[in-house]
């Protein structure tokens, strides 16, 4: 591993340690009333995901970096074996006290997801899930990408969905309605550099002490290409506009799901 990597995954772990239990409280409420709403509606917090997971009865998942365990959550409701791997103590206590509020078992290891244990390297996981806001965190996506492999079974899939590189690195926007929306680009699509950033869920806590985390913002050949030389076969890249009930960044790509297959 290089020194770069070494200072990125140092700087983010510690920003993920302290924090993020009180951000989620504040964020979405007590994991009892949100476990409430996960269990009447699982697709719901699926979302798109839905699709593509396809029946989750019986199949057993991992969620790479699954921070708050809702997605999990979600999958376990509709009957997959869901397993979380994160390095955050705050995110495995609220995904937990989610888990038995919704009366589903879930299984959190706490640990880096690039040196996971050899004994959790299973090779046995029908699907593997990462979702927004996951690869920025790491300088070199190769290791990532080879932990996936390890996971997944012969024939399971990799479904990755993350916010779309030309919404993060190259157009900043303005404006909280559609009618006064403006964009600007601004952006350097292929700048490679660590940016230092608030970590994701400082804006829901009420004072100012949550660390900083480095973001590396990758172009989606970059991450289309790890995929590829990890050894897994790509079958879908779908770029998604906004998908919220407001018209805002119309004909702007927001996000993108990719599914891959480990032959």
């Amino acid at each position: 591993m290089d020194e770069e990597q070494k200072i990125t995954e140092s700087s983010n772990a510690e920003a993920w340690k302290d924090k993020s239990y009180d951000a989620w409280v504040l964020k979405y409420g007590p994991a009892p009333a949100v476990a409430k709403r996960i269990r009447q509606n699982p697709a719901r917090t699926l979302g798109v995901l839905r699709e593509v997971l396809g029946d989750p009865q019986g199949r057993k998942m991992a969620n790479l970096m699954g921070s708050h365990g809702m997605k999990a959550v979600a999958v376990a409701c509709l009957g997959a074996q869901a397993t979380v791997f994160d390095f955050s103590e705050g995110n495995r206590r609220y995904a937990l006290e989610l888990a038995e509020a919704a009366g589903v078992s879930l299984r959190y290891v706490l640990a880096d997801v690039v040196r996971l244990p050899q004994k959790e390297l299973t090779g046995d996981y029908d699907v593997v899930l990462a979702e927004m806001g996951i690869l920025h965190y790491f300088s070199d996506l190769s290791p990532f990408m080879a932990t996936v492999r390890e996971l997944l079974s012969p024939g399971g899939h990799f479904i990755l969905r993350d916010f779309h590189p030309v919404t993060t690195k190259l157009i900043s926007s303005k404006g909280s309605t559609a009618k006064v929306r403006k964009h600007k680009v601004d952006g350097d699509y292929f700048d490679t550099s660590l940016t230092q950033t608030p970590v994701s869920f400082a804006k829901y806590l009420q004072d100012d002490t949550a660390k900083p985390v480095l973001l590396r913002k990758w172009t989606l050949g970059e991450v289309v290409t790890a995929v590829a030389q990890a050894g897994l076969h790509v079958e879908m890249l779908l770029e998604e506009p906004n998908l919220s009930g407001e018209a805002f960044d119309k004909g702007i790509p927001k996000t993108f799901t990719l599914v891959a297959r480990k032959l």
